[in-house]
């Protein structure tokens, strides 16, 4: 595969609009999922191909929650919060190493 294939395994975050309840958990199956102080809820991992995306994509929907993003995050690369063009806030900036 080459490194701009996006249907072969990714590393994705999917951020939520709303806290998700700890039972959820492990309906997600291998990937951390993270209540922000933001009042978003960040789903963060690998997804095996664009088939497990889109069956992961029809859970998040059976939540109830709002689907604010679905980020790629390249490999090499920790997972950004993405910007919302409505919002008035600023997301936190990344701690320097």
């Amino acid at each position: 595969m080459s490194s701009g294939d996006t249907h072969g395994p990714g590393r994705y975050e999917i951020r939520l609009k709303g806290h998700l309840h700890p039972r959820w958990t492990t309906w997600f199956d291998d990937l951390t999922v993270t209540n922000e102080d933001d009042g978003t809820t960040v789903l963060r991992g690998v997804v095996v191909d664009q088939s497990a995306l889109h069956g992961l994509l029809h859970k998040v929907r059976d939540t109830g929650l709002p689907l604010v993003s679905v980020v790629r995050v390249p490999a090499d690369e920790s997972p950004v919060a993405p910007v919302d063009p409505t919002s008035h806030t600023t997301p936190p900036r990344k701690a320097r190493p």
